[in-house]
């Protein structure tokens, strides 16, 4: 199912008061203004530092292994009569997109004299990306993680603990990334003064969206000069990716925001169905409300209370969407997929038995949107295929339909 809306002309970028159309903002306690308020005065600056990026793309090159390649699906593109290029954020080090933030955001937290990081995580994977920069520069690591997540997530809390982070279980709502959040959040407001909070995802209040994208932006600036050398020009029909809080599909749409030629497609997690219950379909069942620090669209009951989410990947079980998609969906730049459980899974099974990659549940979410696209032979598709299925083997193997 897809939720379309009537293209508007608009900025997709944000403006100086932390907004993308009506979305974003800074909505925080006062015991955090300090933090925000340095953030929100030095991000730009630290970041286009020539020295600081030198020092960013340095990292990304010879620890992260950039740039990943992008590989032409020669048998996805027969099955779905198109051609389909899958950029490999699966072979970064750590197995997704999320080291590319947090290499930046280490740096800029040395940049302000942080003592130590604090950090949340769903799939796991940012969690592991924030403790493999931690050991990299010495630095002190806590990780909140949803007492459900680390149950499903079980390689990746060993992995966090393995490179000396203290995982912390979040034991309210259902368990998952939004009560790790919570946890983070509610930690900072206690540590305000020496301590960085190393967002994941498009989501927080600003700075943080717009943070987390330009550092993911790398993503999107590769395919432009990837698929200039293979094919002779730098824009693709269409951009897919799967969207929770959304870093993965910010990084592979940024560069393309601006250019209407280029299909925005982003996948949300249906869960059992958007009708079912369970279910984190935000774009098909959210309101605006405030989630996290920001407004934004989100699940919520008619007075106000947040729905928990659910879905297979713990990635996207998550209430709402960064302020970034919200109006990327909100003025129709963006065409959203509702993608359920079977489908995502489906679409893992099937990748894996015609290209020999296994991708994580929350990648697969986005394949399961070809399966509602109406594609054309020379329509040229990249994939943001954000990380591997080897954190989700147990969740394949418990699903049992290969």
């Amino acid at each position: 199912m897809a939720a379309v809306k009537e293209l508007k002309k608009t900025s997709y970028q944000v403006n100086e008061n932390g907004y993308y159309g009506k979305f974003g903002g800074a909505y925080i306690p006062e015991m955090l203004y300090p933090n925000i308020e340095e953030l929100r005065e030095n991000y730009l600056q630290i970041m286009q530092d020539p020295s600081f990026q030198a020092a960013f793309h340095q990292l990304l090159k010879d620890y992260v292994g950039r740039p990943t390649p992008l590989y032409f699906a020669n048998r996805l593109s027969e099955k779905f009569g198109a051609k389909i290029y899958l950029k490999r954020e699966d072979l970064c080090h750590t197995g997704a997109h999320k080291v590319n933030n947090t290499i930046g955001q280490i740096l800029l937290a040395r940049q302000l004299n942080k003592k130590f990081i604090i950090a949340e995580t769903g799939a796991g994977q940012h969690g592991v990306a924030t403790a493999t920069v931690c050991a990299l520069m010495g630095m002190e690591c806590k990780v909140f993680m949803g007492a459900l997540d680390m149950e499903r997530q079980k390689p990746n809390v060993e992995r966090m603990r393995i490179l000396g982070a203290e995982v912390i279980p979040a034991v309210s709502g259902n368990q998952t990334l939004k009560d790790a959040t919570n946890e983070a959040m509610r930690y900072w407001i206690n540590y305000p003064v020496d301590s960085h909070y190393i967002i994941g995802s498009v989501v927080g209040p600003h700075p943080y969206p717009d943070m987390v994208a330009r550092f993911q932006s790398v993503v999107s600036a590769e395919i432009r000069q990837q698929l200039l050398e293979q094919t002779g020009t730098e824009q693709p029909d269409y951009v897919i990716a799967c969207v929770g809080g959304g870093s993965n599909a910010a990084g592979a749409y940024y560069h393309f925001l601006d250019e209407p030629d280029v299909k925005l497609i982003a996948a949300e997690a249906a869960g059992h169905g958007i009708t079912s219950g369970e279910s984190a379909a935000t774009t098909a069942l959210g309101r605006i409300g405030i989630l996290h620090g920001s407004k934004t669209l989100l699940m919520q009951t008619d007075d106000g209370q947040v729905v928990e989410p659910y879905s297979i990947s713990a990635g996207l079980d998550y209430p709402g969407i960064g302020p970034l998609h919200a109006h990327l969906y909100d003025t129709g730049r963006a065409t959203f997929y509702s993608i359920t459980d079977d489908e995502a899974m489906d679409a893992g099974i099937l990748l894996s038995r015609l290209e020999g990659i296994i991708p994580a549940i929350e990648s697969a979410h986005a394949l399961g949107a070809l399966h509602y696209m109406d594609l054309k032979p020379e329509d040229v598709v990249v994939i943001s295929l954000s990380g591997r299925g080897d954190k989700d083997l147990e969740t394949y193997i418990k699903w049992g339909k290969y």
